[in-house]
C-alpha cells in the first residue's frame, strides 16, 4: 500500500471512529438538551461530510498556490482572533470568547489559525535567511491573542506547531532558549492570575484537593478508565456518561471511549494516532520541497502534540487541559479544518516531488 492510500485509510478510520463514539458519549446530553438524543451525532455527520469535502479538495490543491497565499490566509485568520475578543462579536461560552456565531452554525477561529500558522511558518522558513525576529514575532502575537481569550492549552500547541517547524528546517536550536524561558515565565504568570488554572495546578499534584470542584472532572475520568478494565464494559455501556463525568463528546471523550472499549481500545486508538504521526513525519522527510516538508511536519506536531495533551490530562500525566481529541472529540470547526489539513499531508504524501 502506497504512503498516502495509508494515511487517508488511518485518518477515515479515526474520523469513523470518532463518529461513532460521538454518538455514543453524547445520547444522555443530548437528550437532555435537545430532546433528541442523536442531536451530537447527526452534527457530527454532516461536519465529517464536510469536512471529507474539504480534504477531497486540498488533496488537489496545488503546494505552489498555498505558498503564495500563506500571508493572506495568515492574516485573515489573526483578523478572525482579534474579533473574537471584541464584545458583541466573540460568543461567550465557560466564561471564554473562543467563537464568533455565524447563525446557524459558529466557528472557531483558534482552529484555523492552527493550519495558517503551519502555512504561513512554513513558507517564511522556507528562505535561508529568514530572520528569527520574524519568526519569533509571528508565533508569539498568535499564541498570545489566542491565550487572552482564554485558551492556553491551543496556545501550548500553537507555540510546538512553531517550534516543530523551526527545528524541522535545521536552524539552530539556541536561539530559542531565551524565547522558551520568557515563554515559561509568561505560561506560570498566566496559571498565577488565574484561579482555575491555580487549582489546576493543585489537582495535578493532589487528587484529594476539592474533590466536588478543581478535582472532579479528572477523578471521574479516572474513574471511567479504570472501570472499563482490559476489554471495557462494551460499547455503549458507559456508566460515567449519565452526568457524571463533563464534556463526555468533547474533552472527555477519551475517558467513555475508555469505559466502553477497555485498555485494548484507548490502547489501539493511541497506536492509530502515532502511526498517522510517523508517517506525517516520514513524509515530511521524503518530499524534496521545504515548503512541504516544513509544512507536513507542522500538521503532524499539531495532531501529536494535541492527541499528547488530551489524553495526558485525562490520564492525569499533565494538568488539566481543554483540548479536544484529534479526529475523535465532537466539534465542526476542528473536524473540518483537520481534515482539509490533513487532506494537504495526503497531498504532500502523494506528490514527493513537487
Amino acid at each position: 500500500m502506497k504512503l498516502y492510500h495509508l494515511i487517508s485509510l488511518l485518518i477515515f478510520s479515526l474520523s469513523c471512529f470518532g463518529l461513532l463514539m460521538v454518538s455514543s458519549a453524547s445520547v444522555v446530553i443530548a437528550n437532555r438538551d435537545f430532546g433528541d438524543k442523536w442531536y451530537y451525532a447527526k452534527r457530527q455527520s454532516l461536519w465529517l461530510g464536510l469536512g471529507t469535502i474539504a480534504f477531497l479538495i486540498s488533496v488537489r490543491i496545488p503546494l505552489d498556490f498555498l505558498d503564495k497565499n500563506s500571508t493572506v490566509l495568515f492574516l485573515t485568520s489573526i483578523a478572525f482572533l482579534v474579533l473574537v475578543l471584541m464584545p458583541g462579536l466573540g460568543s461567550t461560552r465557560w466564561g471564554a470568547s473562543r467563537w464568533i456565531n455565524l447563525g446557524i452554525l459558529s466557528f472557531q477561529p483558534a482552529e484555523a489559525a492552527k493550519l495558517t500558522l503551519c502555512l504561513y511558518l512554513s513558507s517564511l522558513l522556507k528562505k535561508p535567511h529568514a530572520k528569527f525576529r520574524a519568526f519569533i514575532t509571528v508565533l508569539a502575537s498568535v499564541c498570545l491573542l489566542v491565550a487572552f481569550e482564554p485558551d492556553l492549552g491551543t496556545s501550548l500547541v500553537l507555540a510546538s506547531i512553531g517550534l516543530c517547524i523551526y527545528i524541522s528546517t535545521g536552524r539552530k536550536m539556541l536561539s530559542l532558549v531565551i524565547p522558551l524561558v520568557l515563554s515559561t515565565a509568561l505560561v506560570t504568570l498566566f496559571i498565577l492570575v488565574s484561579p482555575y488554572r491555580r487549582n489546576r495546578v493543585k489537582t495535578f499534584f493532589d487528587f484529594t484537593h476539592d474533590p466536588l470542584g478543581a478535582s472532579y472532572q479528572i477523578r471521574q475520568s479516572l474513574l471511567g478508565l479504570g472501570s472499563g478494565g482490559i476489554f471495557g464494559r462494551g460499547l455503549g455501556q458507559s456508566r460515567q456518561k449519565y452526568e457524571f463525568l463533563p464534556e463526555t463528546p468533547t474533552d472527555s471523550i477519551l475517558s467513555v471511549i475508555g469505559e466502553e472499549l477497555g485498555l485494548v481500545g484507548t490502547a489501539s486508538l493511541a497506536i492509530a494516532i502515532l502511526w498517522l504521526i510517523t508517517l506525517g513525519f516520514k513524509t515530511a522527510s521524503k518530499t524534496s520541497n521545504p515548503f512541504a516538508s516544513s509544512l507536513a511536519s507542522g500538521v503532524s506536531s499539531w495532531i501529536g502534540v494535541q492527541s499528547f495533551l488530551n489524553m495526558g490530562s485525562l490520564t492525569a500525566l499533565v494538568p488539566l487541559t481543554g483540548v479536544p481529541l484529534p479526529f475523535i472529540s465532537y466539534g465542526g470547526s476542528s473536524l473540518v479544518i483537520l481534515l482539509f489539513s490533513a487532506g494537504i499531508l495526503v497531498n504532500i504524501a502523494k506528490n514527493p516531488k513537487n
